[in-house]
């Protein structure tokens, strides 16, 4: 994987608290720096999923660095007791485990939202000069209500939210509700609830869900429609409750605009434009989440259902093998898994696969259906019990193995009710059934062409023109004229040529920008576009200069190389040696050898 100079990773903060129960509050405060970090244009972010893949993980920030294809890593804890918290992080380079900056910091409570700020900030900044340039705003957070114990209580709902299953779902909507009651003017829970409603919608194809879902989503916009996560919300609201492919694609588009690191969004894309059966379109965007978020068993999981539908079964394979290594209890991946085996007619591998992954939900029906699609291959499978077996539990499976048996039984008009009670109800599990291989011998039949037409009609599908292009981040627009230019460049030599403030260890860019009196986003642009180089390369490189000089220097011959360097501005050992080296090809001892008189 390539790397961006300009990228992070920000790591599960550690939770240091005397209570395990407060690791909900350690992973909101991640997520919060995680979502701040992407509002910078230009700095690649890591998604949540790929970074909590490292959660209670001791692995070496190489290694990680290398998995993720990120130059830095940001690594914390966060304590918290009673009013109190102690946030602790570090940002560290991923090439060699050096640490680029750390910080403590001990606050009240009611102060989180500034020091999550604060703390985006830093990282940035620190980004900025070590890497190049970025334009940081002066916030990457606002408080999204000043009610602390209603913020406590949405935390809580979204972490249960995010296992994913249904009693964490079902927790969620609980804190959700608990965090409105403390503050009914605070929006992201609504949207927390009103996601969660979608998403049962759209399994199980249920208009009172759907009619709640629309409830707290209408009031959280009312409070809020700038929110990433409500547009979400609405758009898995609109697509997958609604198979309403029009709102959904504006909505999708409308979270992205707001957090375009956000790539459960843009899953939501390719997952829409693969329902329609846009298949090309639907892989460039899993190419695009799968860069951002590497380690997220869902993406690997889109990217296979796509090799699925285009009838690449082994590549399919290869994109589930991908997933389950992240998560070896991903259903949706063991299912779909089952499903390649059966279609490239390999009963060892199915039956091997069955054997081990003994939580796949219908493995008698999978075995039978192999039978059903193959019967002369000569397997000893009892399909008498298979058609009084088959409607059991079927509103509830990830995969609609009920409608293949009922296809391979010959059951076409069966199956055919099924799946036109199916797309009546919208239900998850058939939306690509236009594609789905299995429903091939139901393709001659009038009433399927006739379902196809009419949940494909041209009018319902999106215009052919595509989301529009977001603002391309290479391209830096010009922060200063031409003029501005040529004066804040002489203002620049002024400083460190004659003035030589280099030689003050605590310079950063923001303090010299002060001194020139112009904005630190507008000294890192003219730093990268006219003198080609970042902050510290470039104070580090006059640094260098005066090290060079004083060290050849007889009236300087009783002090140590170390502390020559500290004279002429490094204060770290380690940053001194190694940009010595990268610039001179030797280490300073062997260099001061060779060039003293």
């Amino acid at each position: 994987m390539t790397t961006s100079d300009k990228s992070i990773a920000v790591l599960p903060f550690v939770n240091m608290s005397a209570d395990p129960e407060n690791e909900y509050f350690s992973d909101g405060i991640t997520e919060e720096i995680i979502n701040a970090l992407t509002r910078v244009q230009g700095l690649k972010v890591t998604s949540r999923t790929s970074s909590f893949a490292f959660k209670n993980r001791n692995v070496d920030v190489r290694a990680i660095g290398r998995q993720l294809g990120v130059a830095t890593v940001l690594e914390g804890s966060v304590r918290k007791a009673k009013n109190n918290i102690r946030i602790t992080a570090q940002l560290i380079q991923a090439s060699d485990g050096f640490h680029l900056w750390s910080e403590n910091f001990d606050r009240k409570l009611e102060d989180i939202f500034a020091v999550q700020d604060e703390i985006s900030l830093l990282i940035a900044d620190q980004i900025r000069e070590n890497f190049g340039h970025l334009e940081i705003r002066e916030h990457l957070i606002e408080a999204p209500t000043q009610n602390v114990e209603a913020y406590n209580l949405y935390l809580k709902g979204r972490y249960h939210h995010l296992k994913w299953d249904a009693e964490g779902i079902k927790k969620g909507i609980q804190y959700y509700e608990q965090s409105i009651a403390q503050d009914p003017g605070f929006a992201l829970p609504y949207f927390g609830i009103g996601y969660s409603y979608a998403m049962r919608a759209s399994w199980r194809g249920d208009e009172a869900y759907m009619q709640r879902a629309e409830s707290f989503l209408r009031e959280g916009f009312r409070l809020d429609g700038q929110s990433y996560l409500g547009w979400f919300a609405r758009a898995t609201l609109s697509f997958w409750a609604k198979w309403d492919f029009k709102s959904g694609r504006r909505f999708y588009n409308k979270a992205l605009a707001l957090n375009p690191s956000f790539t459960e969004a843009e899953e939501g894309l390719a997952e829409l434009y693969t329902a329609i059966g846009d298949l090309e379109k639907a892989m460039a965007h899993t190419l695009n989440i799968l860069a951002l978020n590497p380690l997220s068993p869902n993406h690997f999981y889109t990217k296979g259902v796509i090799h699925y539908l285009s009838r690449d079964y082994p590549k399919a394979l290869e994109s589930m093998e991908a997933a389950l290594k992240v998560d070896p209890n991903f259903g949706f991946a063991i299912e779909m898994s089952l499903a390649c085996y059966i279609l490239l007619k390999d009963y060892e591998k199915l039956d091997g696969f069955l054997r081990n992954h003994p939580q796949a939900e219908r493995p008698e029906e999978c075995r039978a259906l192999y039978k059903l699609m193959y019967p002369a291959e000569n397997i000893d499978i009892a399909l008498s019990a298979i058609p009084a077996r088959v409607q059991e539990g079927a509103d509830s499976t990830l995969f609609p193995w009920h409608l293949f048996l009922q296809v391979y039984l010959g059951n076409h008009e069966l199956a055919l009710d099924i799946l036109e009670e199916g797309v009546k109800r919208r239900m998850g599990p058939v939306i690509n059934f236009r594609n789905i291989p299995f429903l091939e011998p139901l393709h001659r039949y009038e009433r399927f062409l006739r379902l196809v037409e009419t949940t494909f009609s041209p009018s319902a599908l999106p215009d052919g023109a595509d989301e529009a292009a977001a603002e391309d981040a290479s391209s830096v627009r010009a922060l200063l004229s031409e003029q501005e230019v040529k004066q804040y460049l002489a203002a620049l030599s002024e400083l460190l040529d004659e003035e030589q403030r280099f030689l003050d260890s605590t310079l950063s860019l923001k303090t010299l920008a002060a001194q020139l009196d112009l904005h630190p986003n507008k000294l890192s642009w003219l730093l990268n576009e006219h003198i080609g180089k970042n902050f510290n390369e470039l104070v580090n490189s006059y640094r260098l200069e005066a090290f060079k000089q004083k060290a050849l220097d007889p009236a300087n011959s009783h002090l140590t190389l170390l502390a020559l360097a500290y004279e002429s501005g490094f204060n770290s050992k380690t940053v001194f040696n190694d940009f010595f080296k990268k610039k001179e090809g030797a280490t300073p001892r062997a260099w001061v050898k060779a060039n003293k008189p």
